[in-house]
């Protein structure tokens, strides 16, 4: 079965770190875009972080700017987001997914844009 599977997530106060894994499962990741995608409480999935083909091209949402890294390690089949200064509203499901079109601007992605889509992992940001 292709899909990714993620980790790392889980509950973290305000101003915490927390770095979330996506393994890729039934296939390479090699020269493949990925995005991280997030699902708050009662909103729609949305694209917060996308890496080109050949990571030379990396991409934030203006809310997570400056906060979260997004990279990939090809020998371990890997993409990672390295999120810090975490806030309450970066809450919700996060997916990793395969992007099957690039869209010259990240807000444009869509869920319906990607797919190999694993579980999610949860992030809650609370005191």
């Amino acid at each position: 079965q292709l899909q990714f599977v993620e980790s790392g997530g889980g509950l973290v106060q305000p101003g915490g770190s927390l770095r979330l894994s996506c393994a890729a499962s039934g296939f390479t990741l090699a020269n493949t875009p990925i995005a991280w995608f997030r699902q708050a409480p009662g909103k729609e999935r949305e694209a917060v972080s996308r890496i080109s083909s050949h990571s030379r091209v990396t991409d934030y949402i203006d809310s997570v700017k400056d906060r979260f890294t997004i990279s990939r390690d090809n020998a371990k089949n890997t993409v990672y987001l390295q999120m810090q200064v975490l806030k309450p509203e970066d809450t919700g499901i996060y997916y990793c997914a395969r992007l099957l079109t690039w869209p010259l601007e990240l807000r444009r992605v869509t869920p319906t844009q990607a797919d190999y889509w694993g579980q999610g992992t949860q992030v809650t940001v609370s005191s």
